[in-house]
Protein backbone atom coordinates (compact mmCIF):
# COMPACT_ATOMS: atom_id res chain seq x y z
CA UNK A 1 0.00 0.00 0.00
CA UNK A 2 1.27 3.39 -0.74
CA UNK A 3 3.10 4.95 2.18
CA UNK A 4 1.31 6.84 5.14
CA UNK A 5 1.38 10.21 5.64
CA UNK A 6 1.31 11.23 9.37
CA UNK A 7 -0.05 14.99 8.32
CA UNK A 8 -1.92 16.28 11.55
CA UNK A 9 -5.41 15.74 11.28
CA UNK A 10 -5.12 12.30 9.86
CA UNK A 11 -6.56 9.17 11.73
CA UNK A 12 -4.10 5.92 10.56
CA UNK A 13 -6.86 3.83 10.48
CA UNK A 14 -9.19 5.49 8.87
CA UNK A 15 -6.65 6.86 5.88
CA UNK A 16 -5.47 3.36 5.65
CA UNK A 17 -9.11 2.05 4.75
CA UNK A 18 -9.46 4.62 2.31
CA UNK A 19 -6.04 3.67 0.62
CA UNK A 20 -6.92 0.13 0.23
CA UNK A 21 -10.37 1.01 -1.04
CA UNK A 22 -8.65 3.41 -3.64
CA UNK A 23 -6.10 0.92 -4.27
CA UNK A 24 -8.50 -1.88 -5.06
CA UNK A 25 -10.92 0.72 -6.98
CA UNK A 26 -8.22 1.62 -9.18
CA UNK A 27 -7.37 -2.47 -9.94
CA UNK A 28 -11.45 -2.89 -10.65
CA UNK A 29 -11.15 0.68 -13.45
CA UNK A 30 -8.26 -0.61 -14.81
CA UNK A 31 -9.44 -4.27 -15.20
CA UNK A 32 -13.02 -2.83 -17.15
CA UNK A 33 -10.59 -0.41 -19.45
CA UNK A 34 -8.32 -3.45 -20.22
CA UNK A 35 -11.35 -5.33 -21.44
CA UNK A 36 -12.82 -3.25 -23.17
CA UNK A 37 -9.65 -2.49 -25.09
CA UNK A 38 -9.88 -5.93 -25.51
CA UNK A 39 -13.23 -6.03 -26.87
CA UNK A 40 -12.92 -2.94 -29.08
CA UNK A 41 -9.79 -4.36 -30.74
CA UNK A 42 -11.42 -8.16 -31.54
CA UNK A 43 -14.89 -6.00 -32.69
CA UNK A 44 -12.70 -3.73 -35.14
CA UNK A 45 -10.75 -6.81 -36.41
CA UNK A 46 -13.83 -8.97 -36.85
CA UNK A 47 -15.31 -5.86 -38.66
CA UNK A 48 -12.76 -5.27 -41.21
CA UNK A 49 -11.85 -8.80 -42.29
CA UNK A 50 -14.91 -10.58 -41.65
CA UNK A 51 -14.21 -13.24 -39.76
CA UNK A 52 -16.17 -14.47 -36.67
CA UNK A 53 -13.59 -17.33 -35.40
CA UNK A 54 -9.71 -18.23 -34.93
CA UNK A 55 -7.20 -15.72 -34.34
CA UNK A 56 -5.89 -12.04 -36.35
CA UNK A 57 -3.64 -14.09 -39.08
CA UNK A 58 -6.40 -16.67 -39.50
CA UNK A 59 -8.77 -13.59 -40.21
CA UNK A 60 -6.30 -12.06 -42.74
CA UNK A 61 -5.62 -15.64 -44.94
CA UNK A 62 -9.32 -16.43 -45.29
CA UNK A 63 -9.97 -12.40 -46.12
CA UNK A 64 -9.90 -11.04 -49.71
CA UNK A 65 -6.06 -9.85 -50.09
CA UNK A 66 -7.67 -6.33 -50.84
CA UNK A 67 -9.21 -5.69 -47.72
CA UNK A 68 -5.71 -5.30 -46.08
CA UNK A 69 -4.78 -2.59 -48.10
CA UNK A 70 -8.41 -0.74 -47.52
CA UNK A 71 -8.10 -1.62 -44.12
CA UNK A 72 -4.85 0.02 -43.71
CA UNK A 73 -5.93 2.98 -45.90
CA UNK A 74 -9.10 3.57 -43.76
CA UNK A 75 -6.94 3.47 -40.97
CA UNK A 76 -4.13 6.19 -42.32
CA UNK A 77 -7.24 8.30 -43.21
CA UNK A 78 -8.79 8.26 -39.74
CA UNK A 79 -5.58 8.40 -37.13
CA UNK A 80 -4.48 11.35 -39.53
CA UNK A 81 -7.48 13.44 -38.89
CA UNK A 82 -7.80 12.07 -35.62
CA UNK A 83 -4.33 12.75 -34.06
CA UNK A 84 -4.10 16.22 -36.83
CA UNK A 85 -7.10 17.42 -34.52
CA UNK A 86 -6.12 16.72 -31.22
CA UNK A 87 -2.31 17.40 -31.62
CA UNK A 88 -3.74 21.28 -32.77
CA UNK A 89 -6.27 21.29 -30.34
CA UNK A 90 -3.47 20.42 -27.93
CA UNK A 91 -1.00 23.18 -29.23
CA UNK A 92 -3.95 25.87 -29.05
CA UNK A 93 -4.70 24.85 -25.37
CA UNK A 94 -1.76 23.13 -23.68
CA UNK A 95 -4.18 22.04 -20.92
CA UNK A 96 -5.56 19.93 -23.67
CA UNK A 97 -2.46 18.36 -24.98
CA UNK A 98 -2.03 14.83 -24.55
CA UNK A 99 0.21 13.86 -21.62
CA UNK A 100 2.16 10.02 -21.38
CA UNK A 101 1.82 7.84 -18.44
CA UNK A 102 5.28 8.75 -17.97
CA UNK A 103 4.55 12.35 -17.36
CA UNK A 104 1.12 11.67 -15.41
CA UNK A 105 3.52 9.74 -12.51
CA UNK A 106 5.68 12.82 -12.83
CA UNK A 107 2.64 14.88 -11.16
CA UNK A 108 0.82 16.22 -14.35
CA UNK A 109 -3.18 15.65 -14.85
CA UNK A 110 -3.95 13.75 -17.92
CA UNK A 111 -7.09 15.49 -19.88
CA UNK A 112 -10.13 13.15 -19.89
CA UNK A 113 -11.54 13.49 -23.36
CA UNK A 114 -8.43 13.78 -24.91
CA UNK A 115 -6.48 10.88 -22.94
CA UNK A 116 -10.00 8.06 -23.83
CA UNK A 117 -9.52 9.70 -27.84
CA UNK A 118 -5.77 9.00 -27.82
CA UNK A 119 -6.37 5.69 -26.40
CA UNK A 120 -9.88 5.11 -28.65
CA UNK A 121 -7.59 6.04 -32.15
CA UNK A 122 -4.73 3.58 -31.21
CA UNK A 123 -7.39 0.87 -30.62
CA UNK A 124 -9.36 1.65 -34.32
CA UNK A 125 -5.78 1.36 -36.04
CA UNK A 126 -4.51 -1.58 -34.81
CA UNK A 127 -8.12 -3.17 -35.14
CA UNK A 128 -7.33 -2.38 -38.41
CA UNK A 129 -4.10 -4.08 -38.96
CA UNK A 130 -1.38 -1.33 -38.09
CA UNK A 131 2.03 -2.08 -37.47
CA UNK A 132 2.37 -0.74 -33.70
CA UNK A 133 1.63 -2.10 -30.47
CA UNK A 134 -1.84 -2.04 -28.83
CA UNK A 135 -0.61 -1.65 -24.72
CA UNK A 136 0.32 2.13 -24.55
CA UNK A 137 -4.37 2.35 -24.55
CA UNK A 138 -5.06 0.29 -21.82
CA UNK A 139 -2.23 2.06 -19.86
CA UNK A 140 -3.39 5.47 -20.55
CA UNK A 141 -6.83 4.64 -19.09
CA UNK A 142 -5.74 2.81 -16.19
CA UNK A 143 -3.26 5.99 -15.07
CA UNK A 144 -5.99 8.35 -16.10
CA UNK A 145 -8.81 6.56 -13.86
CA UNK A 146 -5.69 6.17 -10.96
CA UNK A 147 -5.06 9.80 -11.56
CA UNK A 148 -9.01 10.66 -11.06
CA UNK A 149 -9.43 8.39 -7.94
CA UNK A 150 -6.36 9.98 -6.29
CA UNK A 151 -7.75 13.37 -6.66
CA UNK A 152 -10.99 12.47 -5.35
CA UNK A 153 -9.38 10.30 -2.04
CA UNK A 154 -7.21 13.66 -1.53
CA UNK A 155 -4.04 11.30 -1.29
CA UNK A 156 -0.57 13.02 -1.03
CA UNK A 157 1.73 13.56 -4.13
CA UNK A 158 4.12 10.39 -3.81
CA UNK A 159 0.81 8.03 -3.26
CA UNK A 160 -0.81 9.65 -6.46
CA UNK A 161 2.28 9.16 -8.22
CA UNK A 162 2.37 5.56 -6.93
CA UNK A 163 -1.36 4.77 -7.52
CA UNK A 164 -0.89 6.39 -11.43
CA UNK A 165 1.99 4.02 -12.32
CA UNK A 166 0.36 1.12 -10.33
CA UNK A 167 -3.18 1.91 -12.66
CA UNK A 168 -0.92 1.83 -15.84
CA UNK A 169 0.89 -1.40 -14.67
CA UNK A 170 -2.63 -3.00 -13.62
CA UNK A 171 -4.12 -1.88 -17.30
CA UNK A 172 -1.09 -3.68 -18.86
CA UNK A 173 -2.05 -6.91 -16.60
CA UNK A 174 -5.50 -6.74 -17.65
CA UNK A 175 -5.44 -6.86 -21.72
CA UNK A 176 -2.64 -9.13 -21.74
CA UNK A 177 -3.31 -11.56 -18.48
CA UNK A 178 0.31 -10.41 -16.85
CA UNK A 179 -0.93 -9.79 -13.71
CA UNK A 180 3.08 -10.15 -13.16
CA UNK A 181 4.53 -8.63 -15.54
CA UNK A 182 1.94 -5.87 -15.07
CA UNK A 183 3.08 -5.23 -11.24
CA UNK A 184 6.53 -5.50 -12.49
CA UNK A 185 6.74 -3.15 -15.41
CA UNK A 186 5.07 -0.24 -12.53
CA UNK A 187 7.40 -0.90 -9.99
CA UNK A 188 10.58 -1.25 -12.63
CA UNK A 189 9.94 1.11 -15.17
CA UNK A 190 7.36 3.76 -14.02
CA UNK A 191 8.52 4.14 -10.67
CA UNK A 192 12.01 2.75 -10.43
CA UNK A 193 11.38 2.20 -6.94
CA UNK A 194 11.55 -1.65 -4.80
CA UNK A 195 9.89 -0.72 -1.56
CA UNK A 196 6.88 -2.09 0.35
CA UNK A 197 5.28 0.99 -0.49
CA UNK A 198 5.06 0.74 -4.45
CA UNK A 199 5.53 -3.56 -4.82
CA UNK A 200 2.27 -4.19 -2.56
CA UNK A 201 -0.35 -1.75 -4.12
CA UNK A 202 1.37 -2.81 -7.95
CA UNK A 203 0.49 -6.71 -7.08
CA UNK A 204 -2.86 -5.49 -5.60
CA UNK A 205 -3.89 -3.25 -8.32
CA UNK A 206 -2.40 -5.60 -11.22
CA UNK A 207 -3.79 -9.00 -9.77
CA UNK A 208 -7.33 -7.19 -9.24
CA UNK A 209 -7.09 -5.77 -12.78
CA UNK A 210 -6.35 -9.19 -14.21
CA UNK A 211 -9.24 -10.81 -12.67
CA UNK A 212 -11.53 -8.38 -13.46
CA UNK A 213 -10.51 -8.48 -17.61
CA UNK A 214 -10.92 -12.38 -17.30
CA UNK A 215 -14.68 -11.74 -17.80
CA UNK A 216 -13.35 -11.17 -21.64
CA UNK A 217 -9.87 -11.66 -22.05
CA UNK A 218 -8.43 -15.74 -22.34
CA UNK A 219 -7.13 -16.98 -19.22
CA UNK A 220 -4.72 -19.00 -21.46
CA UNK A 221 -1.52 -17.49 -22.56
CA UNK A 222 -0.88 -15.60 -25.49
CA UNK A 223 1.59 -17.39 -27.32
CA UNK A 224 1.08 -21.26 -27.93
CA UNK A 225 4.63 -22.91 -27.53
CA UNK A 226 5.32 -27.07 -26.90
CA UNK A 227 7.03 -28.06 -23.46
CA UNK A 228 10.62 -26.84 -23.94
CA UNK A 229 13.61 -28.34 -21.74
CA UNK A 230 16.85 -27.30 -21.19
CA UNK A 231 19.98 -28.23 -23.30
CA UNK A 232 24.07 -27.68 -23.59
CA UNK A 233 23.34 -26.36 -26.76
CA UNK A 234 21.07 -23.68 -25.98
CA UNK A 235 23.17 -22.57 -23.21
CA UNK A 236 26.06 -21.73 -25.30
CA UNK A 237 23.61 -20.71 -28.06
CA UNK A 238 22.29 -18.02 -25.42
CA UNK A 239 25.46 -16.43 -24.65
CA UNK A 240 26.84 -16.22 -28.40
CA UNK A 241 23.57 -14.97 -29.42
CA UNK A 242 22.98 -12.35 -26.88
CA UNK A 243 25.35 -9.35 -27.50
CA UNK A 244 24.24 -10.03 -31.55
CA UNK A 245 20.18 -9.43 -30.24
CA UNK A 246 21.29 -6.18 -28.25
CA UNK A 247 22.83 -4.75 -31.68
CA UNK A 248 20.11 -5.49 -33.44
CA UNK A 249 17.22 -4.15 -30.54
CA UNK A 250 19.66 -0.76 -30.13
CA UNK A 251 19.10 -0.35 -33.71
CA UNK A 252 15.30 -0.98 -33.93
CA UNK A 253 15.82 1.57 -30.97
CA UNK A 254 17.36 4.32 -32.55
CA UNK A 255 15.52 3.89 -35.76
CA UNK A 256 11.95 4.19 -33.81
CA UNK A 257 13.85 7.00 -31.97
CA UNK A 258 14.95 8.94 -35.24
CA UNK A 259 11.19 8.23 -36.79
CA UNK A 260 9.66 9.75 -33.52
CA UNK A 261 11.63 12.99 -33.45
CA UNK A 262 11.28 13.24 -37.17
CA UNK A 263 7.12 12.26 -37.16
CA UNK A 264 4.88 15.19 -39.27
CA UNK A 265 4.34 18.06 -37.25
CA UNK A 266 1.43 19.85 -38.78
CA UNK A 267 -0.79 19.07 -41.49
CA UNK A 268 1.67 16.96 -43.11
CA UNK A 269 0.46 13.79 -41.21
CA UNK A 270 -2.99 13.90 -43.21
CA UNK A 271 -0.76 12.82 -46.19
CA UNK A 272 1.67 10.92 -44.73
CA UNK A 273 0.02 8.43 -42.62
CA UNK A 274 -2.59 7.01 -45.09
CA UNK A 275 0.74 6.83 -47.92
CA UNK A 276 2.38 5.34 -45.10
CA UNK A 277 -0.34 2.52 -43.98
CA UNK A 278 -1.25 2.07 -47.57
CA UNK A 279 2.37 0.60 -48.14
CA UNK A 280 2.51 -1.19 -45.38
CA UNK A 281 -0.71 -2.76 -46.58
CA UNK A 282 0.47 -3.67 -49.82
CA UNK A 283 3.70 -5.23 -48.23
CA UNK A 284 0.98 -7.29 -46.33
CA UNK A 285 -0.49 -8.64 -49.86
CA UNK A 286 2.58 -11.19 -49.71
CA UNK A 287 3.75 -10.94 -45.89
CA UNK A 288 0.78 -10.78 -44.05
CA UNK A 289 1.82 -11.54 -40.58
CA UNK A 290 3.20 -7.78 -40.13
CA UNK A 291 -0.32 -6.40 -39.53
CA UNK A 292 -1.13 -5.87 -36.40
CA UNK A 293 0.72 -5.64 -33.01
CA UNK A 294 3.13 -8.45 -33.73
CA UNK A 295 1.04 -10.97 -31.95
CA UNK A 296 0.98 -13.06 -35.66
CA UNK A 297 4.39 -12.44 -35.99
CA UNK A 298 5.24 -13.89 -32.78
CA UNK A 299 3.21 -17.33 -33.11
CA UNK A 300 4.61 -17.98 -36.50
CA UNK A 301 7.60 -17.84 -35.10
CA UNK A 302 7.56 -19.34 -31.33
CA UNK A 303 5.82 -22.44 -33.46
CA UNK A 304 8.49 -22.09 -36.63
CA UNK A 305 5.01 -22.26 -38.82
CA UNK A 306 6.55 -21.57 -42.26
CA UNK A 307 9.73 -21.48 -44.13
CA UNK A 308 12.29 -19.95 -42.15
CA UNK A 309 13.44 -17.24 -45.09
CA UNK A 310 9.60 -16.40 -45.24
CA UNK A 311 9.73 -15.73 -41.36
CA UNK A 312 13.29 -13.54 -41.55
CA UNK A 313 11.61 -11.31 -44.60
CA UNK A 314 8.41 -11.39 -42.21
CA UNK A 315 10.56 -10.28 -39.02
CA UNK A 316 12.46 -7.31 -41.36
CA UNK A 317 9.76 -5.71 -42.94
CA UNK A 318 7.72 -5.78 -39.09
CA UNK A 319 10.92 -3.90 -38.37
CA UNK A 320 10.54 -1.58 -41.19
CA UNK A 321 6.72 -1.30 -40.97
CA UNK A 322 6.53 -0.45 -36.85
CA UNK A 323 9.27 2.41 -37.27
CA UNK A 324 7.54 3.86 -40.31
CA UNK A 325 3.89 3.56 -38.44
CA UNK A 326 5.70 5.95 -35.99
CA UNK A 327 7.05 7.78 -38.09
CA UNK A 328 4.37 8.55 -39.65
CA UNK A 329 2.69 10.12 -36.69
CA UNK A 330 0.99 7.30 -34.70
CA UNK A 331 0.39 6.70 -30.52
CA UNK A 332 1.26 3.14 -29.81
CA UNK A 333 3.63 0.92 -28.14
CA UNK A 334 6.39 -1.51 -29.53
CA UNK A 335 6.08 -3.82 -26.70
CA UNK A 336 4.45 -6.87 -28.66
CA UNK A 337 6.18 -5.95 -31.81
CA UNK A 338 9.34 -6.15 -29.96
CA UNK A 339 8.50 -9.41 -29.00
CA UNK A 340 8.07 -10.67 -32.36
CA UNK A 341 10.52 -9.33 -33.97
CA UNK A 342 13.03 -10.85 -31.16
CA UNK A 343 11.96 -14.16 -32.00
CA UNK A 344 11.78 -13.99 -35.68
CA UNK A 345 15.39 -12.99 -34.96
CA UNK A 346 15.96 -15.92 -32.63
CA UNK A 347 14.40 -18.68 -34.39
CA UNK A 348 16.59 -17.64 -37.53
CA UNK A 349 19.81 -18.05 -35.34
CA UNK A 350 18.65 -20.67 -33.61
CA UNK A 351 18.23 -22.82 -36.98
CA UNK A 352 21.97 -21.74 -38.15
CA UNK A 353 23.38 -22.70 -34.95
CA UNK A 354 21.31 -25.93 -35.10
CA UNK A 355 23.37 -27.11 -38.14
CA UNK A 356 26.81 -26.96 -36.34
CA UNK A 357 25.20 -28.43 -32.96
CA UNK A 358 21.60 -29.60 -33.09
CA UNK A 359 19.54 -30.98 -29.83
CA UNK A 360 17.32 -28.53 -29.41
CA UNK A 361 14.07 -27.47 -31.24
CA UNK A 362 13.44 -24.14 -32.90
CA UNK A 363 11.05 -22.54 -30.53
CA UNK A 364 13.24 -22.44 -27.68
CA UNK A 365 15.35 -20.00 -29.63
CA UNK A 366 12.39 -17.70 -30.26
CA UNK A 367 11.77 -17.55 -26.87
CA UNK A 368 14.94 -16.68 -25.78
CA UNK A 369 15.48 -13.78 -28.82
CA UNK A 370 12.10 -12.64 -27.76
CA UNK A 371 12.79 -12.07 -24.38
CA UNK A 372 16.61 -10.46 -25.49
CA UNK A 373 14.96 -8.53 -27.66
CA UNK A 374 12.16 -6.80 -25.46
CA UNK A 375 14.51 -6.91 -22.87
CA UNK A 376 16.87 -3.81 -24.44
CA UNK A 377 13.58 -2.40 -26.37
CA UNK A 378 12.04 -1.64 -22.78
CA UNK A 379 15.39 -0.97 -21.49
CA UNK A 380 14.23 -3.49 -18.02
CA UNK A 381 15.39 -6.90 -18.15
CA UNK A 382 13.06 -8.30 -15.58
CA UNK A 383 9.74 -6.70 -17.00
CA UNK A 384 10.81 -8.88 -19.95
CA UNK A 385 11.64 -11.79 -18.55
CA UNK A 386 8.26 -11.84 -16.96
CA UNK A 387 6.46 -10.77 -19.18
CA UNK A 388 7.80 -13.51 -22.34
CA UNK A 389 7.34 -15.85 -19.07
CA UNK A 390 3.37 -14.95 -18.84
CA UNK A 391 2.89 -14.71 -22.43
CA UNK A 392 4.41 -18.03 -23.34
CA UNK A 393 3.40 -20.10 -20.09
CA UNK A 394 6.78 -21.69 -20.26
CA UNK A 395 8.12 -22.79 -16.85
CA UNK A 396 11.13 -22.45 -15.29
CA UNK A 397 13.47 -24.67 -17.41
CA UNK A 398 14.46 -21.72 -19.54
CA UNK A 399 15.01 -19.80 -17.17
CA UNK A 400 18.77 -19.84 -17.43
CA UNK A 401 19.46 -19.51 -21.02
CA UNK A 402 17.15 -16.29 -21.25
CA UNK A 403 18.45 -14.97 -18.36
CA UNK A 404 21.77 -15.14 -19.79
CA UNK A 405 20.63 -13.85 -23.46
CA UNK A 406 19.48 -10.90 -21.30
CA UNK A 407 22.44 -10.08 -19.41
CA UNK A 408 24.06 -10.07 -22.73
CA UNK A 409 21.91 -8.20 -24.96
CA UNK A 410 21.45 -5.82 -22.21
CA UNK A 411 24.76 -5.22 -21.34
CA UNK A 412 25.31 -4.40 -25.23
CA UNK A 413 22.24 -1.69 -25.12
CA UNK A 414 23.77 -0.14 -22.09
CA UNK A 415 26.72 0.51 -23.50
CA UNK A 416 26.09 1.76 -27.26
CA UNK A 417 23.40 3.94 -25.16
CA UNK A 418 26.65 5.14 -22.74
CA UNK A 419 28.07 6.05 -26.04
CA UNK A 420 25.66 7.57 -27.75
CA UNK A 421 24.66 10.07 -24.72
CA UNK A 422 28.59 10.86 -24.73
CA UNK A 423 29.03 11.53 -28.25
CA UNK A 424 31.08 8.38 -28.84
CA UNK A 425 28.67 6.55 -31.12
Amino acid sequence: MPSIPSAPGRSTPGWLVRLIVVTALVGVGAGVGGGLVYLGLHAIQHLAFGYSEGDFYEGLLDAPPVNRVVALAVAGVIGGVGWWALRRWGARSPSHAVVSVEQAVGGRRMPGVVTLFNAGLQVIIVGLGASIGREVAPREVGALWAGWLAERAGVTARERRILVACGAGAGLAAVYNVPFGGAVFAVEILLAEVSFATVLPAFATSAIAALVARAVVPANPLYQLPELHLSPTVVVWSLLAGPLIGLAAVGFVRGARFAQDHRPKSWGILIVMPLTFVAVGVASLWLPAILGNGRALGQLAFAAALPLIVILLTTLVKAAATIGTIGAGAAGGTLTPSLAIGAGLGLAGGAVWSHLWPGAPLPAFALIGAAAFLAVTMRAPLTALLLTVEFTGQGPDLLVPIMLCIAGAVAVGYVLERARVTGVA
